[in-house]
């Protein structure tokens, strides 16, 4: 089986070149909170106005009702979860499917509400969303919040998956972040693109510049690839 399958997924190629064309995926040479030299460098927080944030909305939305996964509600993880929460949950409102969401204080509250969840009781299947999976360490803290009140966590959504090894220890491992949380923890796992998407991007750009990173990406992705 090819390592590196070319997708034909449109919805992954349409948001791979949106997060290129407003400057949320960059090229060049970036290190990872691995201490990895990579040659893209995916930053969700870039998606900082209201049209970028509204079209983000549009594909995890897209993806979730695309993805047939059923759940009840969405958990936003502080911080970037929290606006990702609400604005999928106004999107996928939009689209006939109206769903509560909730989110947590990084520090708990002693006066007002109080406590660390705010928003909709959190209940029955909870989607977990969030940019991407790094370590799982935000995905583990946010089913420890789910499950103590009293709910269950029945997967994670993200924007990117990097595809590639997860380290422990300062040691690779043979397996990613969100190969992790899948067999590991045992959520599924919705994703609007993957690192393949990428590549895939790449490989029919017709863009000078951006076609001088195809080799470094594949030679990236070949080394820490899963």
């Amino acid at each position: 089986m090819d390592k590196h399958p070319i997708t034909n997924d449109s919805l992954a190629q349409d948001f791979v070149k949106f997060a290129v064309d407003v400057g949320v995926l960059r090229f060049g040479e970036f290190k990872t909170k691995a201490g990895r030299l990579s040659p893209y460098f995916f930053n969700a927080g870039l998606f900082d106005d209201g049209a970028k944030l509204g079209r983000l909305a549009q594909f995890y939305a897209q993806r979730l009702v695309a993805s047939g996964l059923e759940f009840d509600m969405l958990f936003g993880p502080a911080y970037k979860g929290i606006a990702l929460a609400a604005v999928v949950s106004v999107e996928l409102a939009r689209l006939g499917h109206n769903k509560p969401y909730a989110y947590n204080r990084k520090e708990a509250k002693d006066h007002g509400e109080g406590g660390t969840l705010v928003g909709a009781p959190v209940r029955g299947r909870v989607l977990i969303i969030d940019d991407v999976i790094s370590a799982g360490t935000s995905v583990r803290e946010s089913i420890a919040m789910i499950r103590a009140a009293g709910a269950q966590p029945c997967g994670v959504t993200i924007a990117l998956d990097r595809q590639e090894k997860a380290t422990e220890n300062g040691a690779d491992v043979p397996w990613s972040a969100v190969q992790y949380v899948r067999d590991k923890l045992g959520l599924a796992v919705v994703n609007i693109a993957a690192l393949s998407d990428l590549m895939s991007f790449l490989d029919r750009s017709e863009d000078p510049a951006l076609a001088q990173f195809k080799a470094p990406v594949a030679a990236y992705r070949e080394r820490y690839g899963v």
